[in-house]
């Protein structure tokens, strides 16, 4: 892609407050956009092959939404924990095994989707996100769900299609946690918390494709109590 076309693309950015350039093949950050970092509110660079952000990621400071969806991103830089507006990033289909430790710095962050990269644990810095409503961690290779879980502020958790064989009792503590996806994982009947259904917020568990039969889930302590839930909510959205 030449300067001229790069360069149209800034002169409209610098109009709209967006940066919307997917499937170029670019290979890093472009440099050019930090002439408007202070107007910029959303940045779209999917589908590249950009494998590192520059420290200068932290100057965009009316940033909202950050899309590097399908690039070959390993790591993020601290410096992108400085985004104190941004409310939504995706970074789906990188190669990133950790966030950053500063990322529960992202205060104001609603939507946060890592589906499709090599995380081996939930990080615990998404507990310090207070406004967090859905997190996507599907398709990752997370063993575990930690103790820490308990403090995740977020409505809805995808954990679809990891390798999940332990899960933290204290995910029934999550005061706002509604929706818990769980598909594809290696749960067996027995290490699945039955307080997530006796005694939770949660009113839709997802759980096909694990080690046990779904009918037997209808036999535990408590499945009716988290039908109340289902149903509750089922017909408020109806």
């Amino acid at each position: 892609m030449g300067n001229s076309a790069l360069k149209a693309h800034l002169e409209t950015a610098q109009k709209t407050g967006v940066f919307q350039l997917t499937g170029k093949g670019l290979s890093e950050f472009p440099e050019d956009l930090q002439k408007l970092a202070s107007n910029l509110r959303t940045i779209d660079l999917s589908n590249n092959k950009i494998e590192t952000l520059p420290p200068l990621m932290g100057k965009f400071s009316v940033l909202k939404s950050l899309a590097l969806n399908h690039n070959k991103l390993t790591a993020l830089p601290e410096e992108l924990c400085k985004l104190k507006k941004l409310e939504t990033l995706h970074l789906n289909g990188n190669q990133l095994t950790q966030l950053p430790a500063a990322f529960g710095q992202l205060a104001a962050l609603k939507t946060l989707s890592l589906s499709g990269n090599k995380l081996r644990t939930v990080p615990a810095q998404l507990c310090s996100l207070r406004h967090l409503d859905v997190v996507d961690l599907s398709r990752n290779q997370i063993q575990s769900v930690p103790d820490t879980i308990g403090e995740l502020q977020a409505i809805e958790l995808n954990l679809n299609q990891n390798q999940i064989s332990q899960i933290s009792s204290q995910i029934s503590h999550c005061p706002r946690l509604k929706v818990l996806r769980l598909e594809e994982n290696c749960l067996e009947l027995s290490v699945l918390p039955q307080s997530i259904l006796s005694d939770s917020q949660i009113s839709l568990l997802a759980v096909d494709g694990n080690l046990f039969e779904i009918k037997k889930l209808r036999e535990l302590d408590g499945y009716d109590k988290y039908m109340e839930r289902f149903t509750a909510t089922k017909k408020k959205f109806a």
